[in-house]
């Protein structure tokens, strides 16, 4: 069987980020969501709505995403790290493939 392509492991790893049996850190969370971003670029992070006012959340999270960008992380060197960072995470929280995975944005 050949290995998976980055792509195929990027979506894996997504996935499986969604399946840790403990929450991770909220420095760690911040982490997660700009490798994910720069990794994706849907929308590039020019063309990324801003955070409202009050949303500190929302801002934190696209603060996170901007530094990887001034940075120099390349789409290619986020995926690579996003899927380093996930198969530690599962390290750290533990995994477990068969949890249905939360709705992001559930209440």
């Amino acid at each position: 069987m050949a290995s998976p392509t980055q792509t195929e492991a990027f979506d894996k790893a997504a996935g499986d980020s969604r399946k840790l049996k403990a929450k991770p850190t909220d420095s760690e969370l911040l982490q997660l969501y700009a490798f994910y971003k720069q990794g994706m670029q849907k929308p590039p992070i020019e063309e990324a709505e801003n955070p409202g006012t009050f949303d500190l959340k929302g801002k934190a999270k696209k603060r996170a995403w901007q530094k990887l960008v001034d940075e120099g992380v390349t789409k290619e060197t986020a995926i690579t790290q996003y899927i380093a960072l996930v198969e530690k995470l599962k390290t750290a929280y533990g995994f477990d493939a068969e949890k249905e995975p939360e709705t992001i944005g559930a209440s």
